[in-house]
């Protein structure tokens, strides 16, 4: 798995590729962390697109970041596909991080 913190317009990107599980999650929550840590921007982008796997390990680095970003007045929005989506919607968790197809609508708010 490789995670690629970056900056996307006026908000942070974390791109995650690879499996996410438990073998993996401290990376992508240490990913999250670090691009919430700068200075600037509470928006946060995470496009998990390029992710083949994805277990349920990954909900809760997102849910604090969520926290996070809201408690700042901003947010936290996901890019992914139909096959990492299951893990949203089992968790109820759909609501919160609806599905967006790329990261210009999620940028936008433009949700799948």
């Amino acid at each position: 798995m490789r995670m690629c913190p970056d900056l996307f317009e006026e908000c942070r990107l974390v791109r995650a590729r690879g499996e996410l599980d438990l073998t993996t999650v401290d990376s992508f929550a240490q990913a999250l962390r670090a691009s919430r840590a700068t200075a600037g921007s509470p928006f946060l982008l995470v496009d998990l697109s390029l992710v083949s796997f994805m277990d349920g390990s990954v909900l809760a680095p997102l849910d604090e970041s969520w926290a996070d970003c809201e408690r700042r007045r901003g947010w936290v929005r996901v890019v992914y596909l139909h096959r990492t989506g299951l893990v949203f919607r089992a968790s109820g968790d759909e609501a919160r991080f609806p599905r967006y197809a790329n990261c210009r609508n999620a940028w936008q708010g433009l949700a799948a």
